[in-house]
This record gives C-alpha cells, sequence and structure tokens, in this order.
C-alpha cells in the first residue's frame, strides 16, 4: 500500500479503514491524495485478509470534492486541464469502488460537496451524520458533474430531482437525501462510525464472495436488457454455487449450526 499522509488506513477484522485526511480543508482532493486512495482501494482487492471497506473523513468534512489550488493556472501559465485531472483523480477511483468485489461501505461525517458528494453516493452502501449535508456544487464553478455523478444520481433519484441537484447547487441535508433514496441511512454524529464500523465488521464476516457477484451482477444491469442480465444472474449463481462459503452454508444449514465464512 501506498502511504501518504492525507490517507490514513486502519486495517482488523477483515475491514480496512480508510479516512480522508486533509481536514484542515475539509478533506479536498489533491493528485496525490487521490492516487493514495487509489492504492488503497487497490490493495484491497488483492488482500484476500480485506473483507469489507469503509471510506470516511477526518475532522468536520467528508469530502469539499477537489483542491482548487491545483486546478488553477501556474503563475501566468495555461488554464490546466480539468477533464485531464478527472481522467487522472476521480475516474479511477469510482471504477476501483465499482468493481471491488467486497462491500464498500462510506460513513460521510460532515459535507460531501462536489466529487466529495458524487463518491459517497457511488459507494454500495452510505452512512451519513445528522448534520451532515451534500451539494452538487459545480454549477457554480460553470463545471458539470464528475466522479459518476451524472451516472448514479439521476438513476437514484431521476431526472427532475437529478437536474435540480446539478443546476441549482444547493445544500441537501442528510435526512432528505435518505429519504430521496441516495444513501442508506442516517445517524446521530456522535454514533456514525461506530455503527458503520458494526456493519462493515458484520458483512466482512459473512459470505463475501456472493456479496462480490452479487455488485457484478449490479454493475451489469446498468447496461443490459433483461435476457441478458437473466443470463448474468445465471452465470454468477454459478460461480457462487462453487465457492467454499456456499459449500460452509448448505453444511451449516443441515447441521443446524452458525455457518463460518471465509469469503472464498
Amino acid at each position: 500500500m501506498s502511504a501518504s499522509s492525507s490517507l490514513l488506513l486502519e486495517q482488523a477484522d477483515g475491514v480496512l479503514l480508510i479516512t480522508l485526511n486533509r481536514p484542515d480543508v475539509l478533506n479536498s482532493f489533491t493528485l496525490e491524495m487521490a492516487e493514495a486512495l487509489q492504492a488503497a482501494l487497490a490493495h484491497a482487492a488483492r488482500d484476500e485478509s480485506v473483507r469489507a471497506v469503509v471510506l470516511t473523513g477526518a475532522g468536520r468534512g467528508f469530502c469539499a470534492g477537489q483542491d482548487l489550488a491545483e486546478a488553477l493556472p501556474k503563475g501566468d501559465g495555461p488554464m490546466p486541464d480539468i477533464g485531464e485531472i478527472v481522467v487522472k483523480c476521480y475516474n479511477p477511483i469510482i471504477r476501483a469502488i465499482r468493481t471491488l468485489e467486497k462491500p464498500v461501505l462510506c460513513a460521510v461525517n460532515g459535507i460531501a460537496a462536489g466529487a466529495g458528494a458524487n463518491l459517497a453516493f457511488a459507494c454500495d452502501l452510505t452512512w451519513a451524520a445528522d448534520d451532515a449535508s451534500f451539494v452538487e456544487s459545480f454549477a457554480k464553478l460553470g463545471l458539470i458533474p464528475d466522479t459518476s455523478g451524472t451516472f448514479f444520481v439521476p438513476r437514484l433519484v431521476g431526472h427532475q430531482r437529478a437536474t435540480g441537484m446539478f443546476f441549482l447547487a444547493e445544500k441537501l441535508p442528510a435526512a432528505k437525501a435518505r429519504d430521496w433514496g441516495l444513501i442508506w441511512e442516517v445517524v446521530p454524529k456522535a454514533e456514525l462510525l461506530d455503527t458503520v464500523m458494526k456493519v462493515a465488521r458484520q458483512l466482512a464476516s459473512q459470505a463475501t464472495r456472493g456479496f462480490g457477484l452479487t455488485k457484478r451482477a449490479l454493475l451489469a444491469s446498468a447496461a443490459n436488457g433483461l435476457d441478458a442480465q437473466l443470463d448474468v444472474e445465471a452465470a454468477c449463481m454459478t460461480e457462487a454455487g462453487k465457492t467454499a462459503d456456499y459449500a460452509e452454508g448448505v453444511r451449516a444449514f443441515l447441521e443446524k449450526r452458525a455457518p463460518v465464512y471465509r469469503g472464498a
């Protein structure tokens, strides 16, 4: 794993906790922090002892999106290519989260703006503190939503609400984000990380290969018609049926005991 002061990593009980760690600037992204997050997610994919991932932020915010200092001209130089920043920073992160065949949980501990909001929406399950909020702030800069915002947000809330979020750039309180289906749940801030870590440990002890195959099927469903998706389900079920976890689940059911899953 790539070490970085802008990213804190803790691993225990099958869970990798990743903390965005630039609290003085609300954990806004630099290329260095983005590359560190990419490396951490790659580690989670390779390491069989990691069976679930939790993403959160240090301090009073989750993530304020791009650090604009990196997106400004250097002296009298030309304006940086913002699309290139998206390609280097954010696209690899979203692809890694969606293709990581392990649960990725998110604990939004404060403001999530721009890329930070869309990062939270792209995770498998997202909790937010009761005082957290989300804002698609791109319109304030004349930009378009990135970090998969134009993909996930309209699918989660519908065209009208997505357009309103993108055009109006208003803060969306955590409770409304939950009611609209953008996140899973809202909890008191003091209980946020404990709540998410408890669920992560629970998932990490279960049949995580099945979770991974479920993610694979969900990813395919975004592009497939019904017939193609039925084929994906059948193929994933065949693979799931060959796992050691499935065999253990059947044995445990027949023996009337709790299963002991290994994520294999």
